[in-house]
């Protein structure tokens, strides 16, 4: 299945980059696909324009393929459509299977990829076409679909969908997990939190300073402590100071949270950023960094040191290479 993978994304290194909205821009990106690896591009939520200017912006800085992704929760028919005019290799769809819009990019001429959180999920995304199924254990930051280790999850996955390749996710971010992934039938890795201490990652210094200090149990998985934008979009973050306020109140519901639309900071842009918001604190991001939703995966503590985005792909794919022989 390494070889299939390979081939339909003509890639070289089995690491995947993960969406990693907010701190996934054009540059990291195409760094992981200058190194063999395949990007994946953020664009859901916005306009047709900014999805276009999106894909120009990456291929500005590398000829090689990457996908772009698109979450099935908003409003997605346009940006699929734009995907498919400007001819990218794949679509990254998560957030729910649609059936409608895995038939829309594969007539369209595109790689499908799909991430699901069960094994059911895994042959419905089949059945409608997909070509590629990126299974996501629950140990994976951001947000989070399913409830499933990823040790559990990723040979049930493989069993499902026969000769489809299968991409292991979640709490990777080391060549031992990568060599992991593989003994479990999947083809490659998707990483997140690995790549937030990345050059090219576009986050707060603060931020990516507490991953380089977290321990693998200072994550929280959460239903509804920030609000996403979308209904039941449960997420894994660092634990912070927002995180233990409302558990000390009981972990109440939106709109009995403490301190609930207090302004925490501001955006680079100088828009507010309100306690409990979803929000991926930026670069030139200021205020209260430490109160914002900093996302990250149970893999946080095997991240050590900021790196090129490129030596990380290089330094994952190799160690798992000589691990597996």
């Amino acid at each position: 299945m390494q070889s299939k993978l390979y081939d339909l994304l003509e890639i070289t290194k089995p690491i995947v980059q993960a969406p990693m909205a907010g701190a996934a821009g054009p540059n990291l990106v195409a760094a992981v696909a200058n190194a063999g690896g395949f990007g994946t591009i953020p664009l859901w939520g916005k306009s047709a324009d900014h999805l276009h200017e999106g894909i120009r912006q990456v291929r500005q800085l590398t000829d090689r393929n990457f996908a772009v992704n698109l979450n099935m929760s908003f409003p997605y028919e346009d940006l699929l459509e734009a995907c498919i005019e400007e001819k990218v290799c794949a679509v990254s769809l998560f957030w729910g299977n649609s059936v409608s819009a895995i038939k829309r990019a594969k007539a369209g001429g595109l790689v499908v990829l799909v991430s699901v959180g069960s094994a059911a999920e895994a042959r419905e995304a089949v059945n409608a076409g997909a070509d590629i199924i990126v299974a996501q254990g629950w140990e994976a930051g951001g947000h989070v679909w399913g409830r499933v280790s990823t040790m559990a999850l990723v040979p049930s996955v493989v069993d499902a969908v026969g000769d489809v390749p299968v991409i292991a996710a979640g709490g990777i971010a080391d060549g031992r997990g990568l060599a992991a992934a593989y003994m479990l039938g999947a083809s490659a890795a998707w990483i997140g939190t690995r790549f937030l201490a990345s050059e090219e990652a576009t986050i707060h210094s603060y931020y990516q300073q507490r991953i380089l200090d977290a321990s693998e149990d200072q994550t929280a998985w959460t239903f509804d402590l920030y609000d996403g934008g979308w209904p039941a979009a449960p997420h894994r973050t660092l634990k912070n100071s927002t995180y233990a306020d409302w558990v000390e109140a009981g972990s109440p519901a939106p709109g009995e949270r403490p301190d609930e639309g207090k302004v925490t900071g501001f955006r680079p842009t100088g828009e507010e950023v309100k306690n409990y918001q979803s929000y991926t604190p930026l670069l030139g991001t200021e205020g209260d960094v430490e109160a914002m939703s900093m996302w990250s995966g149970q893999g946080v503590s095997l991240v050590h040191k900021i790196m090129p985005a490129a030596d990380i792909v290089a330094e994952i794919s190799d160690e798992a290479a000589r691990l597996v022989g």
